[in-house]
């Protein structure tokens, strides 16, 4: 009977040690990036929600009631911080919770502040008795009486921090004609630009 040969050199106690340190050191590198990535990561989504909740936030335009401003598409961004540093103004377009349902986001433009008296007269608005001049949009646009808010020869009276809003392409609005006005606590925030499509990208008035 023949018998094999064999030799068998185990490795010294020192290199076992060594290679199983390295292990343990790829292991911690492994898992210190990870760790890194999960924070970094925690970190952008906590910016973004800061930055959505408070500063600015994209809202797309569902309808065509600000026509030919805003189309049915159009995706906006709001600035949320600018009325903390002074009121609206008139002529701004502002996104708001609608009063009917506050869950609703509605865009339309700013028209009267509270204490103001607003009247749709022959096509224009006149508020305090004066055609409105603050906008050249309120000169472009054909205003049609209608609504509970919005009859001919009807002078409205908005109450104390509340907001007259009105829609750009007035046949086709569902604004404060019909339900009334704005509470200011509603108010989000100033539409400042259409972002996306590319081929409408511009700043808004």
């Amino acid at each position: 009977m023949n018998l094999r040969r064999f030799s068998y050199f185990p490795k010294p106690p020192s290199l076992r040690t060594s290679e199983q340190a390295s292990d343990a050191q790829r292991s911690q590198q492994r898992a210190s990036v990870w760790r890194e990535n999960i924070e970094s990561f925690l970190w952008a989504v906590a910016l973004a929600l800061l930055i959505r909740t408070f500063i600015i936030a994209p809202f797309k335009i569902p309808s065509g009631s600000m026509h030919p401003t805003l189309i049915e598409g159009d995706r906006i961004l709001v600035s949320k911080f600018l009325y903390h540093f002074r009121p609206p103004r008139r002529g701004e377009i502002v996104v708001f919770r609608y009063p009917e349902d506050p869950k609703r986001p509605f865009i339309k433009r700013l028209v009267a502040l509270g204490g103001d008296t607003v009247e749709i007269r022959e096509g224009q608005i006149l508020v305090n008795g004066q055609v409105l001049k603050e906008a050249e949009v309120f000169q472009s646009i054909h205003y049609v009486n209608d609504g509970l808010y919005g009859k001919t020869r009807q002078v409205i009276q908005v109450p104390p921090n509340h907001f007259y809003v009105l829609g750009d392409n007035s046949r086709s609005s569902h604004d404060s004609r019909f339900w009334g006005f704005v509470p200011a606590r509603f108010l989000i925030g100033r539409a400042v630009c259409i972002f996306w499509p590319l081929n409408r990208l511009r700043a808004l008035r």
